[in-house]
């Protein structure tokens, strides 16, 4: 099959493009850096044109007000441009929870988004994972002060990246799911007790201190984050991907 991956060049397309390649597609991975932009539409018709499937993971530059744009935008622009190429299938990677954080505005972009697919006029896929392994050091850094790092004891399930381009992969592959797909990690970690096991297997010099009110994970309610029900659930452990 020919798929166009939008994002193509990114920590999760790259990944996505190479599997389904050795897989014997013909993918082609697509992003700013080729010329196809989503945002103002440059490139995005003759990206898509003839192609099967497009697996969309672009994402917004920001978690601000603006992500409610770029994914309302982007969105309505590869529909369009889908419609128009004859594509039977879009995919898209989204968050678990996603839809249960409305006090977050990018998680309610991200809402939007899925939303903009499922009404839209094609067969669609929605790949929701949860927290990225490779994102726990970077989320440690927006509330790191001196030596302490501030995070409050909200529970996630983080996922490798390469457990996430796996599912993703196999998705766009497949019939299109016109459904959402849960992935998760193997365990459940209060993200305090993330930031010790990193700190520990990795040390800087910091320390973690609980802070209920640290960072934009306080916001979450409950285990809105974790993945519930039929979800599947990859085989990397946090531990095992540290070392």
């Amino acid at each position: 099959m020919k798929i166009a991956v939008l994002g193509g060049t990114g920590l999760i397309g790259s990944q996505v493009v190479e599997k389904l390649r050795a897989a014997g597609h013909d993918a082609v991975p697509h992003s700013l850096s080729t010329g196809v932009d989503v945002i103002t539409g440059e490139g995005l018709q003759e990206a898509v044109d003839g192609a099967d499937v497009v697996v969309n993971l672009t994402n917004s530059p920001t978690f601000d007000d603006a992500s409610v744009e770029f994914f309302r935008t982007s969105m309505d622009n590869l529909l369009a441009a889908a419609a128009e190429g004859g594509v039977g299938h879009v995919a898209i990677l989204s968050i678990v929870g996603t839809d249960e954080v409305p006090e977050l505005v990018y998680y309610r972009a991200k809402t939007l988004q899925e939303d903009i697919l499922k009404g839209g006029p094609l067969p669609y896929s929605i790949v929701r994972a949860t927290q990225f392994m490779e994102f726990v050091e970077p989320v440690m850094s927006w509330t790191t002060e001196g030596d302490t790092v501030r995070l409050p004891p909200t529970p996630l399930q983080p996922i490798a990246a390469q457990d996430v381009s796996d599912a993703v992969t196999e998705v766009a592959a497949a019939p299109p799911l016109n459904a959402t797909r849960d992935i998760a990690g193997p365990d459940v970690f209060p993200l305090d007790e993330l930031g010790r096991i990193t700190l520990a297997a990795r040390p800087d010099g910091r320390t973690v201190v609980t802070d209920d009110t640290a960072g934009i994970f306080a916001a979450v309610p409950g285990d809105a984050l974790i993945a519930k029900g039929d979800a599947l659930i990859a085989p990397t452990h946090y531990r095992d991907w540290l070392s």
